[in-house]
């Protein structure tokens, strides 16, 4: 299939583009930086210099491709945990989600896509006891910053969810190469990233429409329907 990939720049895109190249797959991958476009070329991609807030250009870019699916990788969270711009950047990501998501979503509807793949998290769930699945509200309540992030993701997955074969990943914290925790888990559910390209690429042939977490069994959140329905194994390694 030839696969529409925006964010191959990004963590999961880096070693994702590889496992799609692998299984056969046509690769265009979007950056907004012309300095990348070289290195995603390298991974195996077409690489698509564009801005996803460009919507006139997305638009173009997503029809000249005519990819059978569009994967939704993009993130902008330049400023790590823990630091004084933090903020800012979930601010940004918010932003990502809600208007570069739709953007993308509207794309794919107008090049006749069908399938959409896109990334969210498993980690603003309603807190309650126990382990979150798929059914669980999320945390729509919420105050001050995580409420942006939340309204991000509400607004990421309905239009995600508008397409006929609309995919949501709900993705742990991820770590592992490319990220910022390299090394170690952080926090609970947890994802290493190469698990985390895996499920994407499993997604592209498998599975019926709709959400599906993804993370480890470490008793945040079940991903029991994305090992029945994709495969996703989350001991995969590059």
């Amino acid at each position: 299939m030839k696969i529409f990939l925006a964010g191959a720049g990004g963590a999961i895109g880096r070693r994702l583009t590889p496992l799609l190249r692998g299984a056969g797959h046509t690769v265009v991958g979007t950056t907004r930086s012309k300095d990348k476009a070289a290195a995603i070329a390298e991974l195996g991609a077409e690489p698509v210099v564009v801005d996803v807030f460009d919507t006139e250009a997305l638009a173009r870019a997503v029809k000249a491709a005519a990819p059978q699916v569009l994967m939704h990788q993009l993130t902008d969270l330049p400023f790590a945990p823990g630091t004084s711009r933090y903020d800012e950047a979930l601010e940004r990501n918010a932003r990502l989600r809600i208007e570069g998501t739709r953007s993308l979503a509207d794309a794919a509807k107008a090049a006749g896509v069908r399938r959409m793949i896109t990334q969210s998290i498993a980690f603003v769930y309603a807190p309650r006891d126990g382990t979150r699945v798929e059914a669980d509200p999320l945390d729509v309540t919420a105050t001050g910053a995580r409420k942006r992030t939340v309204d991000g993701v509400v607004a990421l997955e309905q239009a995600t969810l508008e397409l006929p074969e609309g995919i949501v990943l709900r993705y742990g914290y991820l770590y592992g190469p490319g990220t910022w925790y390299p090394n170690e888990r952080r926090a609970k559910p947890a994802l290493q990233v190469d698990a985390a390209a895996q499920a994407a690429l499993l997604a592209v042939s498998k599975g019926m429409p709709g959400i599906y977490n993804i993370a480890e069994d470490d008793g945040a959140t079940s991903s029991e329907k994305a090992k029945r329905d994709l495969g996703f194994d989350a001991g995969f390694r590059i």
